[in-house]
């Protein structure tokens, strides 16, 4: 599977504390580099998701931001201990039972050490629910990467084959061309009048033949597009090597056009060129 590194996802969840949504975004970058925006009573999460992106990512600069609303009217709720508030009922009727008015109102009851207490957030099943959300969440982010991956294979796989139209093309020119290139040299002399010795125009075909001589560079463009469909077949984190790849590319189609005395040969040359930035284009993005 190709990988790329533009990729986004977002999710929100909701629970009685409030809602939470993460959102993970990433762009093309050399290295692997993850920022975080969280809130600051979720700052300790930070370690636990940044090893978890090194586990699933190689390349990228990434940036995963999490917005939380608590839910005030959980946060303040009360919770009432009835056990307590019934024995200081029992224990104030005691008191009138004996001829005393214990004169106990019902708000002092409910101000009693223990009686009223605020909910607290659980905070450690709190952080394993937002964390189990970002696993979701970055699956999803990981799959947005592989759709787009897969969308880069299929444009890299269409170019490749271009080059291979290319260099077919230049192959079947190469007769053509070098029986013109005789015929042209026959009119030079034959223009200048020079009696050629036997063998002669044999000799400077021969040498102009190893100038123009091309096969060398086709015979590996060729490679090159074999090695290249079998790293995106490979799949994984294989941007690096994608790239050095179009550097050897680069390289040959310089080389053809350099040694280009026809027409057609310099138009592919041309044509290889370009299509070789197309893919280092799209490459960037690759993991």
């Amino acid at each position: 599977m190709i990988y790329s590194m533009t990729a986004f996802a977002r999710k929100e969840i909701k629970g009685e504390w409030g809602t939470a949504t993460w959102e993970i975004r990433s762009v093309n970058q050399r290295f692997l580099e993850t920022y975080f925006r969280l809130p600051e009573q979720f700052r300790s999460l930070e370690p636990v998701l940044r090893e978890r992106f090194k586990k699933q990512l190689q390349r990228g600069k990434v940036e995963c931001a999490l917005r939380f609303a608590s839910n005030d009217a959980a946060a303040s709720s009360l919770q009432l201990n009835e056990s307590l508030a019934k024995q200081l009922l029992d224990a104030a009727e005691w008191v009138q039972s004996q001829g005393q008015s214990s004169g106990v109102n019902p708000v002092d009851i409910l101000r009693w050490p223990g009686v009223l207490s605020a909910k607290e957030t659980d905070m450690d099943e709190l952080n394993a629910t937002l964390l189990t959300a970002f696993d979701e969440t970055l699956n999803e982010f990981i799959e947005a990467r592989a759709s787009e991956g897969s969308s880069l294979k299929a444009l890299i796989e269409q170019r490749l084959d271009n080059i291979t139209v290319e260099v077919e093309k230049v192959a079947a020119h190469l007769p053509t061309i070098m029986d013109w290139q005789k015929d042209r040299l026959q009119s030079k002399f034959d223009e200048a009048k020079v009696e050629l010795e036997a063998g002669r125009l044999e000799q400077e075909m021969i040498m102009l033949a190893q100038k123009i001589d091309v096969a060398e560079e086709l015979d590996r463009l060729n490679t090159h597009v074999a090695e290249t469909k079998k790293i995106l077949k490979k799949g994984g984190a294989v941007g690096r090597r994608l790239d050095f790849m179009m550097q050897e590319f680069n390289r040959e189609s310089n080389t053809l056009g350099s040694k280009s005395i026809n027409t057609e040969i310099t138009q592919s040359a041309v044509e290889l060129k370009v299509l070789i930035e197309q893919m280092r284009e799209q490459i960037q993005n690759i993991e």
